[in-house]
C-alpha cells in the first residue's frame, strides 16, 4: 500500500495502482495529450495504452510521506510539447493531492513519442 491512515472507524489505505489510475486519468483531460505510453520500448516502438491501462504508463513511489509521480506519454503533433508537459505535471499534481491527500513532491514527465495525423489514419 502506498499510503495509509488510522481514524476512530478504521484504517483507510490507498494502493499504488489507485494512485497511478487517477494520475493517468488527471493527464489525459489536458489539450495535446493524446495518450498513455508503455513504460517499456522495445525496439524503439512505444505501445499506446488504452484507457482501461493508463496506470501502466505511471510510476509512483513514496518517500516518508512524499509521492513521486513520473507518467510517459505521447503528445500530439505541432502542440508546444513544453507546454504539454507542464500542464500534465500540474493537473496530476492537483488531482492526486485533492482526491488522496497524499502530498506529490515531484511529477516526472516522459514525452515518449508524437503522434501524427498519419499515425491516426494507419498511414
Amino acid at each position: 500500500m502506498l499510503s495509509e491512515s488510522r481514524t476512530e472507524l478504521g484504517t483507510i489505505a490507498i494502493g499504488h495502482e489507485v494512485v497511478a489510475t487517477l494520475a493517468g486519468a488527471a493527464a489525459m483531460e489536458g489539450y495535446g495529450l493524446v495518450g498513455m505510453a508503455s513504460r517499456r520500448i522495445t525496439d524503439g516502438f512505444v505501445e499506446l495504452l488504452g484507457r482501461e491501462n493508463w496506470g501502466r504508463g505511471v510510476e509512483v513511489k513514496l518517500d516518508k510521506d512524499k509521492a513521486y509521480i513520473t507518467l510517459h506519454i505521447i503528445v500530439s503533433y505541432g502542440v508546444r510539447i513544453s507546454e504539454v508537459a507542464r500542464n500534465v505535471m500540474e493537473r496530476v499534481k492537483y488531482a492526486v493531492e485533492e482526491i488522496t491527500g497524499l502530498k506529490v513532491a515531484r511529477v516526472n514527465v516522459y514525452v515518449q513519442g508524437v503522434q501524427t495525423d498519419m499515425t491516426r489514419s494507419g498511414v
